[in-house]
């Protein structure tokens, strides 16, 4: 079992920045792709942004590329999502997800094993 607990959320204005940062316990926290989705009210919950074990590849959906980066501390078992330039439409719940998958990247909801409680976002207008 792989705990994962998010914090940094909150209210930000467009335009502004903010950080998720999501620490993890129970098992080696560095045999881990680890992952960040986000669920707005009525949708479903979407991939944002992956990074591999050593933290040497990363993967993002198109609409935070440039904008958001992810990157993880494997001595603190932590992985951060910064977000900049941040838009109305980035407001959304925040998972923090862990996966055990290799190789090809997988990026479905389903393809991730461990997920934490979430993180609110909200970026006004």
């Amino acid at each position: 079992q792989v705990q994962l607990v998010e914090s940094g959320g909150g209210l930000v204005q467009a335009g502004g920045s903010l950080s998720l940062s999501c620490a993890a316990s129970g098992r080696t926290f560095s045999n881990y792709v680890m992952g960040w989705f986000r669920q707005a009210p009525g949708k479903e919950r979407e991939f944002v942004a992956a990074i591999t074990r050593s933290g040497g590849n990363t993967y993002y959906t198109d609409s935070v590329k440039g904008r958001f980066t992810i990157s993880r501390d494997n001595a603190k078992n932590t992985v951060y999502l910064q977000m900049n330039s941040l838009k109305p439409e980035d407001t959304a719940v925040y998972y923090c997800a862990a996966a055990s998958w290799r190789g090809i990247p997988r990026i479905g909801v389903r393809d991730f094993d461990y997920w934490g409680q979430g993180a609110q976002v909200t970026v006004s207008s």
